[in-house]
């Protein structure tokens, strides 16, 4: 697998494909150019890009391995952009892309309105994108979304926190999201309008990253004493809400839920105070994505909505996944 920063113009491309222009170039620079690696396999071989929200994140990682082994499968070549969440990165490594010449791209979109116009280049280039996760604008020409409903999983949260509290005399929760992220803001809402019998004290933003969540989390226990359950909108948020319960030692009195599960959250259930939590399939996700170019490619339909099914672990079915996260 080739993770970089972008792409150079030190080597030669396939037979047909576009040589470097000084735009593109610099672009890339504009980007950080680190690496010396042509993306456009000198074997014949389809070459893939996905162009990556960030490498920190156990589930983005996932999704990498999983389109990696699809990519393997097929016999073509996969190069991944590590945007370090960094929105500006992802339009130009998909612009630098576009005059490589790859022959199709995947992106895991940090702000989904403002890829559009990159997306829309590497449309008219005829180079074909799949979003993966983040949703993309239905009137874009993207040719497939690859993802789980976010709007009914968190509802299905919803459903499994609503029978909860009717058990345990109601619930006090509190929101830690990423209002950075459209598709976190997608699980948050559809989870609150499907609650019923649950008060939600207040959202707080963890920026979709670890340490920032985990002091949104301190601070919105701090400000809610009698706040009694916490829901977590992805990974860093999930992260730092356990370690917020953790290191105010409230494990025996708030109850998390969230997204994503990780080896921390695995503890959690085990001890008792994280209670579910929806586990997507990441590396599905990257396979289906892979997959879809592949189809696509080889003069084949997709269908513009590509599902992956998600599992809300509890201490019923925790030990499907816990092989996982050892």
């Amino acid at each position: 697998m080739k993770i970089i920063q972008s792409v150079s113009n030190n080597s030669p491309v396939n037979p047909g494909r576009r040589k470097w222009t000084a735009m593109g170039i610099a672009a890339v620079l504009a980007a950080g150019v680190t690496s010396s690696t042509s993306v456009v396999a000198q074997d014949g071989k389809k070459t893939f890009a996905l162009v990556q929200i960030n490498q920190q994140a156990l589930f983005f990682n996932q999704m990498n391995e999983g389109a990696q082994e699809a990519a393997d499968a097929a016999g073509a070549e996969l190069v991944i952009f590590n945007a370090n969440n960094d929105s500006a990165a992802q339009n130009s490594a998909v612009e630098t892309y576009i005059t490589e010449g790859v022959d199709g791209i995947i992106v895991v979109a940090i702000d989904v309105n403002g890829i559009m116009p990159a997306v829309e280049q590497a449309d008219e280039a005829g180079i074909p994108v799949i979003a993966v996760d983040a949703i993309l604008p239905e009137e874009g020409p993207q040719k497939a979304q690859v993802g789980v409903d976010n709007a009914q999983a968190g509802a299905d949260m919803a459903a499994y926190v609503n029978e909860y509290a009717a058990s345990h005399g109601g619930l006090q929760l509190g929101v830690v999201g990423a209002l950075n992220s459209f598709i976190q803001n997608v699980r948050k809402d559809g989870f609150v309008d499907a609650l019923d019998g649950v008060e939600v004290v207040s959202t707080v933003d963890g920026q979709n990253v670890q340490d920032i969540a985990l002091s949104a989390a301190e601070n919105l226990m701090t400000a809610n004493p009698g706040m009694n359950a916490i829901y977590a909108t992805g990974e860093p948020a999930l992260l730092g809400a356990i370690a917020a319960v953790e290191s105010q030692g409230r494990q025996d009195d708030v109850t998390v839920f969230g997204w994503d599960l990780t080896a921390q959250a695995v503890d959690g259930i085990d001890a008792g105070y994280v209670e579910a939590v929806v586990q997507q399939s990441p590396s599905g996700m990257g396979a289906a994505a892979v997959d879809a170019l592949v189809a696509l490619t080889s003069g084949n339909e997709i269908e513009s909505q590509i599902d992956v099914p998600i599992t809300i672990v509890t201490q019923d079915n925790v030990d499907d996944f816990r092989a996982t996260f050892k």
